[in-house]
């Protein structure tokens, strides 16, 4: 099945999700326009990361379904997936590089594990991808000899090295210092708009994400809080995305995690 180039790359349609007893994703609808920045945040602990691992089929939904280019992510089986992901790229928290492998072999490792491409195309290809990305001349050095944020850039790399139509990102921006954050945000904008494909990224940073995303999604409880462009978010009257927006420590998610009254707690007597 092919969908039509109007539809969402991703739907999802009154779908649930829990470990155990405790629902993560409580009947929550939502679509991903495709070539466009989709942000999806939250409170931690909210299933944005989640929602990466039902897209990818690494976990299934326990109702409703999960549709990723046109097809019901459920109902797939071993093979299905794999094609599927074929035209996926993962940029993982943090990276998630092969230490013991150079950047060069880093990025070519998705290319030699499944094209039969010959070693001269693949070397083109990983320089044009680490060029892509500023990181053309460090194509000799190990993970341990580049810095966070160029690690982050090398792992972009390898995440487009097959040309994927989506690419999703798990807190891109974590960790990262202002100069190497901005880089971030302006790489994955400008790929997104170059490459002509569809992103999603799961991030806390506020004013970098809003900065480059074109459509927002807020999780909160297991619900959809609020989605629409970034300035909608902005200005939603819901209590718990005002809270998530302006940054206040306390509202909807509150600061003290429910507990005993503190007079109880502490054995101290109440006077009448």
């Amino acid at each position: 099945m092919t969908a039509s180039p109007e539809s969402p790359l991703v739907e999802f349609r009154h779908l649930s999700f829990g470990y155990g007893g405790r629902l993560i994703l409580d009947d929550v609808s939502l679509s991903v326009p495709r070539g466009k920045v989709t942000a999806l945040m939250g409170a931690s602990g909210g299933g944005k990361t989640t929602v990466l691992r039902l897209i990818g089929g690494q976990q299934r939904a326990l109702k409703g379904d999960a549709t990723v280019f046109g097809q019901n992510v459920g109902r797939l089986d071993h093979k299905g997936l794999f094609a599927l992901r074929r035209r996926m790229g993962m940029l993982f928290q943090f990276g998630a590089l092969f230490t013991d492998l150079s950047v060069f072999d880093n990025v070519a490792f998705p290319l030699r594990e499944h094209t039969d491409l010959p070693e001269a195309l693949i070397r083109d290809i990983v320089l044009m991808k680490l060029n892509a990305v500023g990181l053309r001349g460090a194509r000799d050095l190990m993970p341990s000899e580049v810095s966070g944020g160029m690690a982050r850039r090398v792992a972009l790399a390898r995440a487009i090295a097959l040309d994927p139509e989506l690419v999703m990102y798990d807190e891109p921006f974590a960790g990262l210092d202002p100069i190497s954050l901005g880089t971030a945000a302006k790489l994955i904008r400008n790929l997104n708009d170059s490459l002509g494909i569809t992103s999603i990224v799961v991030s806390h940073d506020l004013e970098e994400t809003f900065g480059i995303a074109d459509h927002v999604i807020i999780l909160a409880n297991g619900k959809i809080a609020a989605q629409g462009t970034p300035d909608d978010v902005r200005h939603s009257d819901n209590p718990l995305v005002n809270q998530f927006v302006n940054a206040l420590p306390d509202g909807p998610v509150a600061f003290h995690y429910p507990g005993l009254p503190v007079e109880q707690d502490f054995g101290v007597e109440q006077r009448p």
